[in-house]
């Protein structure tokens, strides 16, 4: 009889049927008749880790390139050589297939530590590599003169449970620098975008409704205090929350954000702008030149710099003008409603090529931080990939070509992990079917495909079609084999969660997780 290579879509399937989401779905792992795990990564393979973005995917990497790894217990002889997609940091011994375009110089903070000023940034620990290490052109270090306040957020598997996350702490935490002295502070409200991405609605219109009331206090400290205020957000989620069937959309969306000024009355802002405008805006408020590298322009023409300013990010919050689906609007939001009808506001573009992204896409947290503090325009790694595709450098990628013609050499095996998901701000399944494509033309050694599943912006179950289609094309290609399947919520973590990371690792090397057999 002939074998089906559709074991894993179809064990997906089961476990919808028993209550399980894309998200945080237990391990699947595909058993020979023995009921052995197949494909488990072993000594001297070679893994291509096809994920971008890469701050959620260190920690998995690290648990296999770090010789010094310590957080959980690991198969101290098991030595993998890995090739990532992007380069997710720099201390990793992995190979990078699309290496960093250079520094990004001149940020927004770096140019407001440079003339002398302070800059606090203050957030939830969830958020804090975007307000750090994104908005500051990826420079993972604060600059001189830059501090960052983390409130540390709650380590659940269960966020929709305490839907106000840290709000309040960070809006006291915020309060307490405006009684300070920082001439920029920069926070960020996590709530909205967090929540949106879990199939809650009324744990997301409690999300909205603190958010509202926590910007509400800072605003009425940073009157007390005299310092005018900034509101923006990175990208837009829970106002387009439904697709036009009426199915959930828990992904990030194309709308605009808005953008206002807070200060003695109203100020007159130009139309047509995007996130790119919001440094040189905060600049022009400071009384700094933008740098030559930013090539936004201030927002607010009939501006009076001051010495102090705070910029709030309520992140995830879009503007729709359509009530269908609209959270942001079912919810009530007094503070912001108010704000509008007072303080000059406008509107920004944050998805698509006004941040980096290919023509029509979403826009993303990483996106939306780093071209927030940007002030220009930065060219995403799904761009450059795709380009690289259309191309065809992609087939002669050099660390692609390290990985499959070692594993050839070293008479080993290729495995391909990564994102399932037809777009992600992590990936696409495209990446993994054009690496098949490569594998079959480059390297004749057995290839395994390891998949993370996410149901961010996708609809329900999306992560059983995906796998079919991957599982298809492998079977078309006849080159690879699908084994196994994890929750993303397991494997992409960026707060230290090793337990989470261990239980990944242990599907990955041990087979650990809910065995399927391998049918006939």
């Amino acid at each position: 009889m002939t074998e089906s290579p559709f074991a894993i879509s179809e064990a997906i399937r089961a476990a919808y049927d028993r209550g399980q989401d894309d998200e945080t779905m237990e391990p699947i792992v595909l058993c020979d008749r023995n009921g052995e795990p197949v494909g488990r990564i072993r000594d001297r393979d070679y893994v291509i880790f096809y994920d971008i973005r890469g701050e959620r995917e260190i920690e998995l990497t690290q648990s296999f390139v770090d010789p010094e790894f310590s957080h959980f217990p690991i198969d101290e002889d098991l030595r993998t050589r890995w090739v990532t997609m992007i380069e997710y940091d720099p201390g990793l011994a992995a190979r990078a297939a699309f290496s960093p375009l250079g520094q990004i110089r001149n940020t927004l903070a770096e140019v407001v530590t440079g003339s002398g000023r302070r800059v606090c940034k203050i957030s939830e620990s969830e958020k804090a590599i975007h307000v750090g290490f994104f908005m500051n052109g990826k420079v993972p270090d604060p600059f001189p003169g830059e501090t960052r306040v983390a409130v540390e957020s709650h380590r659940t598997d269960h966020m929709d449970r305490f839907p106000a996350m840290k709000a309040v702490e960070v809006a006291d935490a915020t309060i307490e620098k405006l009684r300070g002295d920082d001439e920029l502070m920069i926070t960020n409200f996590a709530n909205i975008d967090v929540l949106g991405h879990i199939e809650n609605e009324a744990a997301i219109l409690q999300a909205v409704r603190t958010v509202d009331q926590q910007v509400g206090r800072v605003l009425s400290e940073a009157k007390a205090a005299g310092v005018p205020v900034m509101i923006t957000s990175d990208h837009g989620t829970v106002e387009k929350w439904l697709y036009p069937e009426g199915a959930v959309d828990t992904g990030h969306t194309d709308t605009p954000v808005h953008f206002l000024y807070v200060h003695n009355g109203r100020a007159t802002l130009r139309e047509g702008g995007s996130l790119v405008d919001v440094a040189p805006t905060v600049l022009h408020a400071l009384g700094l030149s933008p740098p030559a590298e930013m090539t936004g322009v201030s927002l607010i023409q009939d501006l009076s710099p001051g010495p102090r300013l705070l910029l709030l990010i309520t992140d995830g919050w879009g503007y729709n003008r359509d009530s269908y689906g609209n959270l942001i609007r079912k919810a009530g939001t007094p503070v912001m409603d108010r704000l509008r009808s007072e303080c000059g506001w406008t509107l920004l573009k944050a998805s698509g090529e006004a941040v980096g992204l290919p023509e029509g896409t979403v826009g993303n947290s990483e996106a939306g931080h780093m071209h927030i503090g940007s002030g220009r325009v930065i060219p995403s790694d799904r761009v450059r990939i795709q380009r690289a595709i259309d191309d065809g450098s992609f087939y002669e990628n050099e660390a692609f070509l390290w990985a499959m013609r070692g594993a050839l050499t070293d008479r080993t095996r290729l495995h391909l992990l990564g994102i399932i998901s037809f777009f992600s701000s992590h990936g696409s399944i495209s990446y993994l079917k054009h690496l098949l494509r490569m594998a079959r033309d480059k390297t004749t050694v057995p290839v395994y495909i390891h998949g993370l599943l996410g149901r961010r912006g996708e609809r329900p179950e999306s992560g059983a079609r995906y796998t079919r289609e991957v599982e298809e094309e492998s079977h078309r290609l006849e080159i690879g084999r699908f084994v196994s399947i994890i929750g993303r919520h397991w494997a992409l973590d960026r707060e230290y969660n090793w337990d989470r990371i261990e239980k990944t690792y242990r599907w990955l090397v041990h087979g650990d997780g809910v065995r399927v057999s391998m049918p006939e």
